[in-house]
């Protein structure tokens, strides 16, 4: 018998919003041009897919791995929403809580992953998956590395379009909306 796959539009619109917050490519454009001011090219295509990959397979592994280390996703989703909250603090107040180096040269290790498909996106989606569908969650992530993907390929028109005060402005504005999504993880994982 064959089940069908059921595409729920709230789920997808807020999985998508989730993903769009916490993977912040709008908000790392300074850091994507201060890259490929470095390599001088950003394989947009190569970055993209690699992400949308990693974060597949970790959608789909992910609940294996716990197990592997004897982890529920309740806990992961309590320790992804801490997770979540320093992000969106460090987005809202401007002070960096996690201290990463960035490599001289561009290649898929620092775009495709710690960038876009870094530890705080493996995080959500795996507390998204406690609260979300499966597919609804997969088509969040295509519809976030479509849009990733468009940006990398635009990031000079971006960066002279928004200018430094827009993408302050969305960066904040996207903290706040990512503190509250960790605050509701939270609630909704403790029973509280």
């Amino acid at each position: 018998m064959i089940r069908y796959l059921r595409f729920d539009h709230k789920q997808i619109i807020s999985v998508t919003m989730v993903l769009f917050a916490i993977i912040d490519i709008l908000g790392a454009i300074p850091v994507v041009i201060s890259l490929r001011k470095k390599a001088g090219h950003i394989q947009s295509e190569k970055a993209s897919l690699v992400a949308t990959i990693l974060m597949i397979l970790f959608l789909f592994l992910g609940d294996q791995l716990l197990d592997l280390i004897d982890l529920d996703v309740q806990s992961f989703a309590i320790a992804g929403s801490f997770v979540i909250f320093f992000i969106a603090m460090e987005m809202i107040l401007g002070v960096n809580f996690f201290k990463e180096e960035i490599p001289e040269s561009i290649s898929i290790v620092p775009l495709a992953f710690p960038l876009i498909a870094g530890a705080g996106t493996m995080t959500t989606l795996l507390s998204l998956k406690s609260e979300y569908a499966t597919q609804n969650i997969v088509v969040g992530i295509l519809l976030n590395m479509l849009f990733v993907y468009i940006v990398l390929k635009n990031t000079a028109r971006l960066e002279s379009l928004l200018g430094k005060s827009g993408l302050n402005i969305l960066r904040k504005a996207f903290g706040i909306i990512l503190l509250a999504i960790a605050i509701k993880l939270f609630r909704n994982n403790t029973g509280l």
